[in-house]
């Protein structure tokens, strides 16, 4: 088993994957067309350069750099006090693995759907109603628990070859259904709206927040993905370059599921957008993608196309939350393929009550997508406490990089922080009259988050001794 990835090749295939996950395909057309088409893309670009990239160059240099995971790269920054913040991470990554699993299952249920022909003439709905939280759900999430497993059971090197397979087939599904939709008669209308920009939105301040947001979630940014993968990254890598390639291939991918939907919808029946935005992410890719797929010629291929695409991002985003999972356990000195055994358990157990009760998938999804943000916050602190200046010297422009980070980067990096915490304020604010416990109010979040990092804080001596006794490099 290879300790490292084998080229920049694999790597950047194996980071794409990791960056590129249901959210790109489901979520990107739906908050897209929520927020304006056009002017919300001017938004979102924006952000790429002020969240994703920032973050994801601090991700890449760190791991890199110091080859150790979370727990050892926020002892390095912020000192063994807050070590804790690695192990709140990685937690964070494998709490939305939990739920992020039984969704896998839900795309593998309707791939097979669609190859069998059950999709049509209003199957997805009826397919959909048997399959969503119940016993069934189950079924599929623990294939895409041995699914995720099987490929970090063989290591880095298993990673690599996986990459190298489902990603270019992943990019190739996309640009197949994107050209097939704007094909279509009357797709202009829908590329119109996506790519013309009304300036006056601008001034809507949630354009601006819900690209931030989208950024966040789709770019793996601030994750401790990007970390992970880096660790065994080559030492010579291109940090720099690699880091911008990364987002701006992931959010490509993003762009072009937008065309795919919104050019469908626009060319089969306009009339529907409104209800498809409102359909959310679930309604919009099990319900309507199908009946729209199902409108136009030769769509019962193109529907098995977009849900063996849709397997594929969530399968290569699912192995790399066990990589991060994995990462810290190793770190702590467990072995990696018994550590495996124990985390895939892990992550099946705690998802059954998601797959089986709908109120706790909303929740889940809810409390620890918020809690990203709060992990792009914690990896930018970690930045300004050894200093922005500091740090882009002594990781960030290393001398086998062929392009240079100017001042800029330093700026950016303070921004996130600035980002962050408006973001969190502004979920906080939107379900300030929701009940308090409700599975969206805010004391229940911030209970779940305040249970884990208590926990996580009394473990920190733990932690330390773990981390001095089996070394904070992968065995």
């Amino acid at each position: 088993m290879s300790s490292g990835f084998s080229s920049r090749w694999g790597l950047m295939l194996a980071m794409l994957g990791m960056a590129v996950g249901t959210g790109n395909i489901w979520r990107f057309p739906r908050i897209a067309a929520t927020n304006g088409g056009g002017s919300f893309l001017v938004a979102w670009v924006v952000f790429l350069f002020l969240w994703s990239v920032p973050l994801i160059i601090a991700e890449f240099a760190m791991g890199k750099q110091l080859r150790r995971g979370p727990l050892g790269v926020f002892r390095h920054f912020l000192g063994d006090r807050f070590t804790w913040m690695g192990a709140w991470v990685a937690w964070l990554v494998a709490a939305i693995g939990f739920y992020y699993a039984v969704v896998m299952g839900w795309t593998i249920r309707f791939l097979a759907g669609a190859v069998m022909g059950e999709l049509g003439g209003g199957g997805s709905e009826r397919l959909w109603g048997e399959l969503a939280f119940s016993p069934h759900s189950v079924v599929f999430q623990v294939i895409a628990v041995l699914l995720g497993a099987a490929v970090v059971y063989f290591g880095v090197s298993g990673i690599e070859r996986f990459a190298k397979v489902l990603m270019p087939a992943l990019v190739l599904l996309v640009v197949v259904l994107a050209v097939r939709a704007v094909t279509l008669p009357g797709a202009g209308a829908g590329l119109a709206f996506l790519f013309t920009p009304d300036w006056s939105e601008l001034g809507n301040y949630r354009v601006w927040l819900e690209a931030l947001a989208q950024n966040a979630w789709d770019t793996g940014a601030g994750w401790g993905l990007v970390l992970a993968y880096a660790i065994y990254s080559r030492r010579q890598e291109d940090t720099n370059l690699n880091s911008f390639l990364l987002a701006f291939g992931n959010n490509s991918i993003s762009l072009l599921a937008g065309i795919l939907v919104l050019s469908t919808v626009f060319a089969r029946r306009p009339e529907a957008a409104s209800e498809i935005v409102g359909a959310g992410n679930e309604g919009l890719t099990f319900i309507w993608v199908p009946r729209l797929f199902d409108e136009i010629p030769g769509g019962s291929v193109f529907m098995v196309l977009f849900f063996l695409a849709l397997v594929f991002a969530a399968w290569t985003s699912l192995v790399s939350m066990f990589e991060v999972g994995l990462r810290m356990l190793t770190d702590l000195g467990f072995r990696r393929r018994p550590a495996l055994l124990g985390f895939a358990a892990v992550v099946l157990a705690a998802g059954l009550p998601s797959a089986l009760i709908e109120p706790v998938f909303r929740n889940q999804d809810f409390v620890w997508s918020v809690g990203l943000m709060v992990a792009g916050l914690f990896f930018a602190l970690a930045v300004l406490r050894y200093g922005v200046g500091r740090f882009r010297r002594e990781f960030v422009n290393t001398p086998d990089q062929d392009l240079h980070i100017g001042g800029w980067w330093e700026w950016s990096m303070r921004l996130v922080v600035v980002q962050a915490v408006i973001l969190i304020a502004w979920w906080f604010w939107q379900v300030r009259e929701v009940d308090w416990l409700s599975r969206e109010g805010l004391g229940n979040m911030l209970l779940q988050w305040g249970a884990s990092m208590g926990l996580f804080v009394l473990l920190n001596g733990w932690f330390l001794r773990r981390l001095r006794r089996a070394g904070s490099t992968s065995r």
